[in-house]
């Protein structure tokens, strides 16, 4: 059966004709667009684009904030026949954008006000790109620039002069196997390979994930996360607009900056009923949730501490356990509902159900946290080649730990080293085959090979699927530990259990191949440890801080608070201080907020070899102490 994304809107409008799709603010309020609205802007910049030249299977590039164009831009791109290649507006480097622009074969740019200037500064190499279209009105238009105005224009020009049915020949003709997106993502190592989506990927995969959540015409999410990833993509408006319901967008500021401090106040005029987040802004919100509560004193603090062991106790780990005596605290865990934990749901518009975590692994104590103040966070898992959803908790289905449950369709295994499919229960790569498995890799036949196997796509994820039927991700099969007797072992718990159990450590990577012991490059949490009395101007200060530090991962060894919690092989036996922290801007994590191995290994190669020397051993050598500054 054909079902692109053409056929997926065209059934939306027909069934929803009257809802809001999409909503925006721009000035006071958030503006309501319909569903029949933002068809006759797509069919008018659908046209333009036609009118302007582009032809069926053209690659177009998306480089703007998350708005209503960004989403009316994709779909207008669809019915002229191209292709998105929706891009980063946090790559800041030429060299990164420029790469994407000239290997995607890019012939047209959409492009926002704020981002034209980076386009402008390539330009002169672009030598492919016909036409930039500038989404925002500039005070001059530089050579092959055209402002979306003037493309409408055309648009409304030829609807005007060509039967409807003459426009739609190119968007009916398209089929399920033809390219949606080019989607370029740096995963986990350096290199980045531009993911290949199909129409029917995308499509297959909105039907899989409604399998594990249903979504209501009513509802509404606001879109924190950056639209050019598949996760924002498909959950944040694509299955939303499957059933009829409105996404929000974050008011874009002048700056990155300025949009990230929208989010709180936007959250509170949306009102929505479910949000996309990553670990990072989990933590965002759970430590703006706690400032709130310790502004209002000692007391308050007191009773909320007490009201979340109270719920987290009720709640328990899952939902699949009989609560037995738990029911009990009910008549108490309703109280401390209605005084403390509802008027902090008032602060995410009081009609929040539920988050969908995705990216990094969520820490358990994060999910704890959030379904003790009544609004869970569901942990997923999915990856860009997979477009991207592969399983999630959900309402009628968690555990805290766990993946959750599988979407359906989609066929599942687990492997060894060498392809082998291990038993349930035993640890190895997931392996999975479905209608959302990608294409390939844009030019690059060699990955794909190694990537995709007979339709089979393996995942370099590490986990094991249990008896329950919930999948347990455990972290990157390609980015493990390495002893140097060739055990191996998945650092992701250890680093997510340092950074979640220590208010000293902010970010931490393991490290070992096949070394003679695990290092661990550590970002101190600096304001955290001076609020400690530690006196980072003095040596004598940043020593004693540094011995603190080394206590925190001494907690995991024997005789520690945390001892048995992993094998004591993996924890590290020396650590370094590193003198910035990992960001997208430094490329150190990437836009899901997990971190890029290949990048801080290659960043810190000397200090990690200085780390297996006998003064580098010593925690409190010299350059940890001049880090610490």
């Amino acid at each position: 059966m054909k079902k692109t994304l053409v056929d997926l809107f065209e059934e939306s409008v027909r069934l929803y004709p009257n809802n809001t799709f999409l909503l925006e603010k721009t000035g006071k309020v958030f503006e309501p667009t319909t569903y029949t609205e933002v068809k006759e802007k797509v069919y008018q910049l659908g046209a333009g684009l036609q009118a302007l030249g582009v032809k069926k299977g053209d690659n177009m590039a998306l480089l703007s904030e998350g708005r209503n164009m960004w989403v009316i831009g994709e779909l207008s791109m669809f019915y002229a026949g191209a292709v998105n290649v929706p891009l980063s507006i946090k790559l800041e480097e030429s060299n990164d954008l420029l790469f994407r622009l000239i290997h995607g074969d890019v012939k047209f740019i959409m492009v926002s006000g704020t981002q034209l200037k980076k386009i402008r500064l390539i330009k002169d190499k672009l030598t492919d790109v016909q036409k930039v279209i500038v989404l925002d009105e500039q005070d001059h238009y530089e050579d092959k620039e055209i402002s979306l105005t003037e493309v409408q224009k055309m648009g409304d020009e030829y609807l005007a002069n060509h039967a409807l049915e003459e426009f739609l020949r190119v968007p009916n003709s398209i089929q399920n196997d033809d390219i949606a997106t080019i989607t370029y993502t740096s995963g986990t190592t350096a290199d980045p390979k531009g993911v290949v989506l199909t129409h029917r990927n995308y499509t297959s995969n909105v039907e899989q994930a409604l399998t594990l959540v249903n979504i209501d015409q009513n509802w509404r999410t606001l879109i924190i996360l950056p639209l050019d990833h598949c996760f924002a993509h498909v959950v944040g408006f694509y299955i939303m607009m499957s059933r009829g319901a409105t996404a929000a967008t974050v008011q874009v500021g002048r700056t990155p900056l300025e949009s990230l401090k929208n989010i709180p106040l936007n959250i509170k005029e949306v009102r929505p009923h479910f949000i996309l987040s990553v670990p990072a802004l989990a933590k965002t919100f759970k430590k703006n949730i706690e400032q709130g509560i310790r502004a209002k004193g000692k007391n308050t603090v007191k009773l909320f501490n007490f009201g979340m062991k109270v719920r987290q106790i009720y709640y328990g780990d899952s939902n699949l356990d009989f609560k037995g005596w738990r029911y009990l605290l009910k008549p108490l865990v309703a109280l401390f509902d209605k005084i403390i934990f509802s008027k902090v749901r008032e602060n995410f518009g009081g009609e929040l159900k539920f988050f969908i975590g995705g990216g990094a692994l969520l820490d358990k104590n994060l999910q704890k946290f959030y379904v003790g103040i009544g609004i869970p966070m569901y942990q997923g898992y999915g990856l860009s080649e997979a477009t991207p959803v592969l399983s999630s908790n959900g309402p009628e289905m968690y555990r805290f730990g766990s993946s959750g449950k599988l979407v359906k369709p989609l066929e599942l295994k687990i492997c060894d080293s060498e392809g082998k499919e291990l038993p349930l229960g035993e640890m190895g790569e997931i392996v999975v085959k479905g209608e959302n498995v990608m294409a390939g890799y844009w030019k690059n036949p060699e990955s794909t090979a190694e990537t995709v196997k007979d339709g089979w796509l393996y995942t370099g994820d590490l986990g094991y699927m249990s008896k329950e039927g919930l999948l347990y991700v455990k972290g990157r099969f390609k980015s493990l530990l390495i002893s140097s007797d060739g055990e191996k072992y998945s650092p992701e718990g250890i680093e997510e259990a340092f950074v979640g159990q220590s208010k000293y450590i902010d970010q931490v990577m393991l490290y070992n191949n096949q070394s003679p012991y695990t290092i661990a490059l550590i970002v101190p949490n600096k304001d955290n440890l001076k609020r400690k009395g530690y006196n980072l101007e003095t040596e004598e200060g940043r020593k004693d801080a540094l011995k603190k530090l080394e206590k925190e991962l001494n907690k995991y060894k024997k005789g520690g608070d945390f001892e048995g919690m992993f094998p004591e092989r993996w924890l590290p036996s020396t650590f370094a201080v590193l003198p910035e922290p990992f960001t997208e801007q430094n490329q150190m994590i990437n836009s899901t907020m997990k971190m890029v191995r290949g990048k801080i290994e290659k960043a810190y190669a000397k200090r990690i070899e200085y780390l297996y020397t006998a003064e580098g051993k010593q925690p409190l050598n010299q350059e940890n102490l001049d880090c610490l500054k």
